[in-house]
């Protein structure tokens, strides 16, 4: 292999990349699969609860809302807009103050707090707002709550679903960019004939494999971590979490040449990969139910860098502490190295034969 003859393979895919609907669907793929997740899990970029007020007399429950820190606060001009804004769930609730509102408070009345709430809002925002908007009026009136609540935590803290799905996030878009970008390169380069043409240059196969790795790790690098920018998750070793990605990535792309070099056609590959992906995938479960006894994901390779990801993301780890791991998914990279070459020398043969 000549490292100036990949780079001049490299820059050829790299120019040509844009064309191929497959790579922009790789970049693609994790925008949509995340918001998809967030949005069903009610959780989207972690928006926190909102609340629209409307306020009628310079109202001091107004002024003290506008300061809350874990409140979206969003002031509108009349009821009948805050109800076509609560309706259509621009907000999560709804409070109209009226003009006399702090004066008859103050008085010791009893005055109306219209208080809605939106049909699609979540049951938890709506009882943080509820009581968020009681004690904003008990803090106006003077007065005490009736209880003080004290809040005890048992047990381990836990990550919500939408957390524990972040795993399923990212080797999607590592498997896909490391999987597809290698193999449906390779597939799509015979099936028009210019790969023999590359071959007839100096260049030789094993220079094309290591250009389209180089690709692969590439493109699952920046769409994993496009994965876990979108979710936030960087953690407090970023430099550590890229180098996660990276060997999943190559990992990825190593088979991605496995499957490449072995498919005859788009259709062939495509059906191999909606049967074979489960064996990628299926580790993901174990992050989402943690009790599952884990040794049963340790079978799958994708387990050793996806377990860095999560424990580098979401719960603070370091390079130190996930290296064990990820020596042992570089060991799978080194495993596959065989394999790889096995299946190069097979597409050798079938290009000579045809």
């Amino acid at each position: 292999m000549h490292a100036a003859t990949i780079g001049s393979i490299l820059g050829r895919e790299l120019r040509l990349g844009y064309r191929a609907p497959f790579l922009v669907w790789a970049f693609a793929l994790p925008i949509f699969m995340t918001l998809l997740v967030q949005g069903i899990f009610g959780n989207l970029l972690g928006q926190p609860p909102s609340l629209g007020i409307v306020d009628e007399g310079a109202s001091e429950v107004a002024a003290a809302a506008a300061g809350l820190d874990d409140v979206e606060v969003v002031a509108y001009g009349s009821a009948d807009e805050l109800a076509e804004a609560v309706a259509a769930h621009d907000v999560d609730a709804g409070l109209v103050l009226q003009e006399d509102f702090d004066t008859a408070l103050l008085a010791g009345e009893r005055p109306v707090l219209q208080f809605t709430v939106a049909g699609e809002s979540l049951a938890s925002d709506r009882a943080v707002l509820a009581v968020t908007a009681l004690d904003l009026v008990r803090a106006v009136e003077g007065s005490m709550a009736p209880v003080s609540v004290e809040i005890v935590e048992l047990g381990e803290t836990g990550l919500d679903l939408a957390s524990r799905m972040i795993p399923t996030l990212v080797v999607m878009a590592v498997a896909v960019s490391g999987v597809f970008v290698p193999a449906m390169g390779l597939v799509q380069e015979r099936e028009r004939g210019t790969l023999d043409a590359v071959l007839v240059t100096p260049a030789t196969l094993w220079d094309v494999f290591a250009a389209k790795i180089a690709l692969g790790v590439g493109v699952a690098v920046v769409t994993g971590s496009l994965t876990l920018a979108l979710n936030g998750v960087w953690g407090a070793a970023p430099l550590a979490l890229a180098l996660a990605v990276a060997v999943g990535g190559l990992m990825m792309a190593e088979i991605g040449l496995l499957l490449g070099s072995w498919a005859k056609d788009q259709n062939t590959l495509f059906a191999v990969w909606k049967t074979g992906a489960i064996f990628i995938i299926y580790p993901v479960i174990f992050f989402i139910w943690p009790n599952l006894p884990e040794w049963i994901a340790k079978v799958a390779p994708t387990w050793w860098f996806l377990d860095p990801v999560f424990s580098l993301s979401l719960e603070g780890a370091t390079l130190s502490d996930v290296a064990g791991e990820l020596a042992i998914a570089l060991g799978w990279c080194v495993a596959l190295i065989p394999a790889v070459v096995a299946m190069g020398r097979y597409l050798e043969r079938r290009i000579g034969e045809e």
